[in-house]
This record gives structure tokens, sequence and C-alpha cells, in this order.
């Protein structure tokens, strides 16, 4: 018997080589098809939002006090601006009590000032001086003893407390709102229920208008008595928005 001992051309070699890659790739390639699933798109899916607000009385008051200057340079601009914040500051703090108000510094500028010409003729800045609070009765008297500030600018609104008290009430409003309402659309479409697939819950306050005063001459103020300035708190409304879809069923 013989044995046929002689090598493949290799040509034929090629050939077989290139086969084996061939039906190694193409089945690498159809693995990932066979194994994928396909995802089912989503039906009767509806977008809804609702709303829950609240009127409060607002429970915070802040009055800013100011004062400008104007010289020749700047350092005594700045100076001048200086001792005027620090006696506010020490007016104030000698009338508050733990409790009562807060007393902060506010915007602090030294500017230079133009003629008409484009030309620098000068120096000029400005200081403020801020009273906020809840008790609204002590904050405009000691706004009121302030000697060489004139009150900017007053404005109420609702304090973090109060507003965190009430968005959890306003919030199940929204809630319920947005449930009823679902419920509401899924019977109208002639479905039994709904399913929720995704929601998102914000909350907002709408502050008061701020109220301005209008300043008065220096000269003017200190010919007044130290009676408290007028004021009278406004509402805030408090509200949350509950958005999202669902799916009917």
């Amino acid at each position: 018997m013989t044995v046929n001992t002689q090598m493949p051309s290799p040509r034929f070699a090629s050939f077989r080589h290139a086969l084996v890659i061939g039906l190694a790739f193409g089945a690498l390639t159809l693995a990932p098809v066979a194994n994928a699933q396909t995802v089912p798109v989503p039906s009767n899916v509806v977008q809804l939002q609702a709303s829950g607000s609240v009127d409060v009385p607002q429970d915070w008051l802040t009055v800013r006090l100011s004062t400008t200057r104007e010289a020749s340079d700047a350092a005594t601009v700045q100076n001048q601006l200086k001792q005027a914040t620090e006696a506010a500051l020490a007016s104030l703090r000698a009338q508050v009590r733990p409790g009562d108000f807060e007393v902060r510094t506010g915007s602090f500028g030294v500017y230079p000032r133009y003629a008409s010409a484009g030309k620098m003729a000068g120096w000029h800045g400005s200081a403020e001086v801020i009273i906020e609070g809840r008790d609204i009765e002590r904050i405009s008297a000691a706004a009121g003893k302030v000697s060489g500030m004139t009150v900017g600018q007053m404005g109420f609104s609702l304090s973090r407390e109060a507003r965190r008290k009430l968005e959890s009430q306003v919030q199940a409003m929204a809630i319920d709102r947005f449930k009823a309402r679902a419920a509401e659309i899924a019977q109208g479409f002639g479905f039994t229920g709904y399913q929720l697939r995704e929601v998102s819950v914000s909350a907002a306050d709408e502050p008061g208008r701020p109220i301005y005063a209008r300043p008065m001459a220096m000269e003017a103020k200190a010919a007044m008595s130290d009676a408290p300035i007028p004021v009278e708190a406004g509402t805030s409304t408090v509200s949350v928005t509950v958005s999202g879809s669902v799916q009917l069923r």
C-alpha cells in the first residue's frame, strides 16, 4: 500500500486558511444578533403635570440702609464710607437682642466720577447696611434710629422656616392632584388604571414685590423724630409642581 505524503499546494492551504477565518468571523458577528432581545416600544404613555399652591403672609422683612459720599480722592471717600458703616453697625447692635433680627453689611464700593467732557472730576462711593428678620416692629424701629444712612429699599418675603413647613403640605396637595388627573385620563380613554413611569417634583415661592423708600436728605432725617418706619407685609405664594408620565393599562 502506498501512502501519499505529498504536502498540499500553497494555493490550497491559503484557501483553507481563509475559509476557517471566514467561518470564525461569521460566528462572532452572528452571536450578538442571536442573543439580542427586542425591546418593546412603550405604548399608551401620557405626559401630564399638576400643581398645588398656598398663599401665606410674609414673615421676613429686609431693610437696606445706604449712604453715598463724594471727594476729590478715593481714600477720603473710602474712609467716610467706613466711618458711616461702623457707626450704623454700632447703633444697630446696641438695639438688637438675641432672636430679634440680623445685621450685616451690604455692598461697598468706590468709583471714579467723570465730568460731562469725559474728564475725571473726583471720586464717589456708596455703602449699605442690611437689617432683616421676623420681628418687623423692632426692625422698623431700629432702622428709624440710624443716623448717617437712609432707607434705600425695603422688602418682605417668606422665611426659610415658613417655606419648608408649607412645602410638605403643598407637595402632598400636588401629588394628590397628579394621581387624580392620571386616573381621570385613564378612565376617559377607557382604561382601568395606570402605571407611573417617571416623575419629577419642583418647588418654588413667589416673593412679594419690594417696597422702595424715597431717599431723604440727611438734614431732613435729622430733623425728624426716631419714629419707626411704617411697613406692612403682604403675602407670598408657595407652589409645588409634579410632572411626569404614566402608562395607561
